[in-house]
C-alpha cells in the first residue's frame, strides 16, 4: 500500500521556512575571521534537513541544490575549506534562492529557476577550484588531503558500518543503503553477528549487526558519505580507500567511537555480492531531527497553522475540566430545584462566569506570539541595505518576548519594514558625516517592544541626523498641503510625512524616494485600530511609536447610548468622561463650537448628527461628552448616556455586510441585540474635523475677545 505523502507537505514547507530563518540568522552572525563551529555545525543541520525533507517528498530541484550547498558546509566544518565573508554573502543569496524555491512549490510551481542555477555554478565551481588543488593547496597549507578523493592508485572503498540498534525504529534499512552503494560500483558485503544476543533478548525491531563492505570501482568519497547521511551521526562508521594492492590508503572516519572499536577481530565473514543490475536505488528514509527555531520570519504569506507551547494547551484542557465540573453541578440543581436551593444556584453561575473568562484568556494566549517573530526579519534587511548605502548600522532588539495576537504579528511585517528602511535611508548618516559630526560612524538603530495598558507599543528609534524640519515644511507649502501663513508645531509639521506622495527625497532611488511608503505605513496601522507617532530632535535622531491592541478579537468596551442605540468605544481609546458647562464651551467664528479642556481645546462631534438618529436631547447641557483620542487628535463626542464597560467580541462588518465609515465592527451584547463598534478616525474624518483650523480659529477669538 502506498503512503500520499501530499498531506504532509504543508508541514515540509513550513519546516523548511523555519530551516532558511535559523541559516539566515546564523549566517549574519557569522564572522570568518573567527569562526564559530557551533554556528557551522547549526547552518549545515538546517541545509541538511531541508535537502533530506526535499528529497523525501520529491521536491528534487531543491534537494539538488541544497545539496550543493550542503557540500560546502561539509568541507567548512570539517576545517578543509576556508570560509571568506564573500562566501558568506554567497550563502545569504543562496538562503534567498532557497526561499524562493520553497514558496514556488508551495504554490505549484516549477521552481528550477535561473537564479538557482548561477548560484549552483559558483558553487560547483568554488568545489572544484578546491578538488583540482587551485585551492587546496592554500586551504590546508600547502598539502593535499587524501581524503578530498580518490588516489591515483585507489581502486575502491573499505567500509565498516554499525549502526544504532534503532535503525530500523527510525525508518532506515541497512540493505537499501546497500543497494545504493551497489550502484556505484562492485561490492561485496560481510556480516558481523557478534553482538546478536540470545533469542530470549533479542527486540524485534532492533538491530544487532554490523557490516565490512568492500566497494570497488570510481565512486569518490562525497557519494559514498551521501549513502550514509542520514545514519552517520548514530553510527560507527569508518571509510578508507583501497590501493591496488589492497592496503588503506587513507582513513575517513565519520565514528563516533574509537579506532579500537572498529579495528577488532571479526568473526569468519557472511559474504553477500550485490551486482548494480539487481537493484533498484532507493533513497533511505528518516524522521528528520527538527532544529527549534529562535525567530519565525514574519511577513511571508499569512500562515494557516500556528504553534502552541504545551503549558497554553495544558492550561486549556484544565479549563475545559473546570466547566464541565460546574455543567455538572448546574445540571444536577436543575433537575431538583427548589427555592432554598437559589444560592447555590448563585454561586455555580458565578463560577460559570469565572471559568468562562478564564477560558477565554487562555484561548487568546493561544493566538499570542511574541513579537520576535515580528523581528527576526530586520537582521538581514540592515545588513543588507547598510551595505548597499556604504552604512555603518548596529541593529538592536529589545522587548523580543513582548507577546501580540498572531493576525496583528502578521499584519505589521510591511509597515515595520518601512520604517526601518526609511531610518537607514533618511534618519542614519554616512559614516563621513557622522565623524564630522562628532559622532561614533556606526549608527544605531533599536526596534523595542513594549506593553502599554491595553496595547503594545513598538518604537523604531535611530541615532541619526532626525527629520529636517524646514525641509518638510518648505516642501509642504511647494505641494500645498500647508499654508506659508499657518502657524504649526513641530508635532504638526513632522506629522506632515505621512500625507500621500509626500517625500524630501532629493534623488529617486530603489529604497526610497519615490513618496510612497509613509502614508501606507499610516493607513495599514490604522486599518489594525492602532496609531502612529513621530518624535525627531535635529542632530540627534528619531523615534517613530507605533500603538496597536494586543488583539483584533476581542476588546475592552464602553457602552454608550444616543436616544435608542447603543455604541461602543474601544476603552483604550477614551481619555475621560465630563459633565459639559457653558463657560467650558467655546464658539469660534466658523460657527462650530470647541471644548476647552484644560490647556487644550477639544473640537466637539454630535454622533446624533453623523449618523442621522434622533438623541434625547440636542442640548449640550443635557447630555455627557466623551473625550477620545484617535489619529494623534483628540474630539468630545456627545452622547445621551453612558452604559457598561464589557468585553466584546469583534465581528467585521465588512465581511458580513460592507465597509462603513466611521464603524471598526459589530457584535452582540448579551440581550441578543446587535452593537456597532466606533472608528474613532473613521468618526475624525466624518465630522471635518481639523485640529490645526481650530486652533486658529480658537487663537483668533481670543485675541479679538482681549
Amino acid at each position: 500500500m502506498s503512503v500520499d505523502l501530499s498531506q504532509f507537505h504543508q508541514v515540509f514547507f513550513e519546516e523548511s521556512n523555519e530551516g532558511l530563518d535559523i541559516m539566515e540568522a546564523a549566517l549574519l552572525e557569522l564572522d570568518p575571521d573567527n569562526l564559530d563551529s557551533e554556528r557551522i555545525d547549526e547552518i549545515f543541520r538546517a541545509a541538511h534537513s531541508i535537502k533530506g525533507g526535499s528529497g523525501t517528498f520529491g521536491f528534487q530541484q531543491i534537494a539538488d541544490f541544497t545539496h550543493v550547498v550542503e557540500t560546502l558546509l561539509d568541507l567548512i566544518r570539517s576545517d578543509q575549506f576556508k570560509i571568506l565573508a564573500e562566501h558568506v554573502d554567497l550563502f545569504l543569496r543562496s538562503v534567498d534562492c532557497l526561499r524562493t524555491m520553497v514558496t514556488q512549490s508551495e504554490q505549484g510551481e516549477e521552481c528550477e529557476t535561473e537564479l538557482s542555477n548561477s548560484l549552483k555554478s559558483e558553487f560547483e565551481d568554488i568545489l572544484n577550484g578546491r578538488e583540482s588543488g587551485a585551492s587546496a593547496e592554500t586551504q590546508n597549507g600547502g598539502e593535499v588531503d587524501a581524503n578530498d578523493g580518490q588516489s591515483d592508485g585507489a581502486r575502491g572503498w573499505q567500509i565498516f558500518f554499525r549502526p544504532s540498534t534503532d535503525i530500523l525504529r527510525t525508518g532506515n534499512e541497512s540493505v537499501r543503503m546497500f543497494r545504493e552503494l551497489a550502484e556505484l560500483g562492485d561490492l561485496e558485503v560481510d556480516v558481523d553477528a557478534s553482538d546478536v544476543p540470545q533469542l530470549d533478548d533479542i527486540e524485534a525491531d532492533a538491530c544487532y549487526l554490523a557490516w565490512n563492505i568492500s566497494l570497488f570501482g570510481e565512486a569518490t568519497k562525497e557519494q559514498v558519505d551521501e549513502v550514509f547521511e542520514w545514519v552517520v551521526d548514530d553510527s560507527e562508521l569508518t571509510i578508507e580507500a583501497i590501493d591496488i594492492g589492497g592496503v588503506g590508503l587513507a582513513e575517513a572516519s565519520s565514528s563516533n567511537t574509537s579506532e579500537d572499536a572498529t579495528s577488532s577481530a571479526k568473526p569468519a565473514p557472511v559474504v553477500a555480492e550485490f551486482a548494480p543490475s539487481q537493484v533498484v536505488a532507493e533513497k533511505p528514509q528518516t524522521t528528520a531531527a527538527k532544529a527549534e527555531p529562535k525567530a519565525k520570519r514574519e511577513a511571508k504569506a499569512e500562515s494557516a497553522s500556528i504553534r502552541v507551547g504545551t503549558d497554553k494547551v495544558d492550561s486549556l484542557i484544565n479549563m475545559v475540566g473546570e466547566l464541565v465540573i460546574t455543567q455538572s453541578m448546574l445540571g444536577e440543581l436543575g433537575r431538583n430545584f427548589t427555592v432554598d436551593k437559589l444560592p447555590r444556584l448563585m454561586e455555580g453561575l458565578e463560577q460559570l462566569n469565572n471559568h468562562t473568562r478564564e477560558l477565554q484568556e487562555s484561548v487568546m494566549r493561544i493566538r499570542m506570539l511574541p513579537i520576535s517573530f515580528a523581528f527576526s526579519r530586520f537582521p538581514r534587511l540592515v545588513h543588507d541595505t547598510s551595505k548597499q548605502l556604504g552604512k555603518h548600522v548596529e541593529l538592536e532588539l529589545m522587548g523580543e518576548q513582548t507577546e501580540l495576537d498572531k493576525t496583528v504579528m502578521e499584519r505589521i511585517g510591511d509597515p515595520l519594514v518601512h520604517l526601518v528602511r526609511n531610518s537607514l535611508d533618511h534618519g542614519i548618516e554616512s559614516p563621513e558625516a557622522r565623524v564630522a559630526a562628532g559622532k561614533d560612524e556606526m549608527g544605531k538603530i533599536t526596534l523595542n517592544a513594549f506593553h502599554q495598558g491595553g496595547n503594545i507599543m513598538i518604537q523604531i528609534i535611530d541615532d541619526g541626523a532626525g527629520l529636517n524640519r524646514d525641509r518638510i515644511l518648505e516642501k509642504a507649502i511647494d505641494n500645498g498641503l500647508v499654508k506659508a501663513s499657518d502657524n504649526l508645531s513641530d508635532e504638526q509639521i513632522y506629522d506632515l510625512i505621512f500625507k500621500p506622495g509626500f517625500s524630501t527625497a532629493a534623488e529617486i532611488t530603489d529604497i526610497s524616494g519615490r513618496g510612497v511608503g509613509m502614508d501606507v505605513v499610516r493607513r495599514n496601522i490604522q486599518e489594525l485600530n492602532g496609531s502612529v507617532e513621530v518624535e525627531s530632535q535635529s542632530g540627534k535622531g528619531s523615534t517613530f511609536t507605533i500603538r496597536l491592541p494586543l488583539t483584533l478579537a476581542i476588546l475592552d468596551g464602553q457602552l454608550i447610548r444616543v436616544g435608542s442605540d447603543v455604541f461602543i468605544f474601544p476603552l483604550v481609546s477614551i481619555v475621560e468622561s465630563i459633565q459639559s458647562y457653558d463657560q467650558m464651551i467655546h464658539r469660534v467664528s466658523s460657527g462650530c463650537e470647541v471644548l476647552r479642556l484644560r490647556d487644550e481645546y477639544v473640537p466637539i462631534v454630535r454622533l446624533w448628527d453623523i449618523f442621522s438618529i434622533k438623541p434625547d436631547s440636542e442640548k449640550l447641557e443635557d447630555g455627557l461628552l466623551v473625550v477620545v483620542e484617535g489619529d494623534n487628535m483628540k474630539i468630545a463626542v456627545l452622547v445621551d448616556d453612558l452604559l457598561a464597560q464589557q468585553q466584546v467580541v469583534i465581528k467585521s462588518l465588512q465581511e458580513n455586510y460592507r465597509s462603513v465609515d466611521g464603524i471598526s465592527g459589530a457584535t452582540i451584547l448579551g440581550d441578543g441585540t446587535v452593537s456597532l463598534i466606533l472608528d474613532i478616525g473613521g468618526l475624525i474624518k466624518l465630522s471635518g474635523v481639523s485640529r490645526a483650523e481650530y486652533k486658529k480659529h480658537v487663537n483668533e477669538d481670543d485675541s479679538a475677545a482681549a
